[in-house]
């Protein structure tokens, strides 16, 4: 893929790895699109960007999300590229937390992501080309302590990107689940602990991790390779993603029912 000219929009651009994609995509060619809560940071990340769409909004609204779907299709007149990005990470203990953090953790973290996506699909289907890009995590593929509302939303999230890359896989539409471990961003000081509040620390692992660019870079690379599952991680964290990884003939056998009529199939016996 050649970003050039592309239309990107990602959620959680304000910081982290969405700045570091909107930078990045910006390099690169394409016109971006970011959204997020805070403008006033949605602005300084496109003050590197060129060009820019601004969309401010809480993903959890429905009634905010399409109005500003209508208004990034209606920028250039249509979406190529998505990064459902936006996330809420968590550090407590399964047997210390609050029910409610696991509500909120997985309203942002997978429901409000595949809203993002639900609005989008139509529209890249229609014109038989797309990519989207679903930021999981290894702890989307690992279990990891302290992590249990984190944990259930990202494996959600891939397992929701993983059924839907069979369903548009005769489309044009490209599917591509990305799995990052540590990366140096906030992700640490903004997750949420056993009642709720906000953690406010980082830890050294997040703090020496990847940096956000270099991430980034590898992320668009590989889809541009059109990579369907991408790790971003380093050392223990690598071979953890990489003992997991979901090999390509299992997507290809998916792909494969798609094409031969198993969804018509489905469809007709209902």
């Amino acid at each position: 893929m050649d970003y050039a000219g592309k239309v990107a929009w990602i959620t959680g651009a304000s910081s982290g790895i969405g700045a570091a994609l909107a930078r990045e995509l910006a390099a690169r060619g394409a016109h971006v699109i970011l959204s997020g809560r805070d403008e006033a940071r949605l602005a300084e990340v496109a003050a590197d960007c060129g060009e820019t769409l601004l969309l401010p909004f809480d993903v959890r609204d429905d009634a905010a999300l399409a109005e500003a779907t209508a208004k990034a299709i209606g920028w250039k007149g249509h979406v190529d590229i998505a990064f459902a990005n936006a996330g809420i990470s968590q550090r407590s203990r399964a047997l210390k937390t609050d029910m409610q953090v696991y509500r909120d953790i997985i309203a942002v973290d997978l429901t409000a992501q595949i809203a993002f996506t639900q609005g989008l699909i139509g529209h890249m289907a229609e014109r038989g080309s797309g990519a989207l890009g679903f930021i999981s995590s290894i702890a989307g593929k690992v279990g990891v302590p302290m992590r249990t509302a984190y944990c259930a939303a990202k494996f959600g999230l891939a397992g929701y990107a993983d059924a839907l890359r069979g369903e548009l896989s005769q489309t044009g539409v490209t599917v591509h689940t990305i799995y990052p471990g540590s990366v140096a961003t906030n992700v640490s000081r903004n997750a949420l602990t056993a009642d709720g509040a906000q953690r406010g620390k980082s830890d050294p692992a997040i703090d020496n991790g990847i940096p956000a660019d270099v991430a980034a870079r590898q992320m668009l690379d590989d889809i541009a390779a059109g990579t369907r599952e991408i790790i971003v991680a380093e050392g223990g964290e690598k071979a953890m993603g990489e003992l997991r990884r979901t090999p390509d003939a299992l997507f290809d056998q998916v792909a494969n029912m798609v094409a031969n009529g198993y969804m018509e199939k489905l469809e007709a016996a209902q």
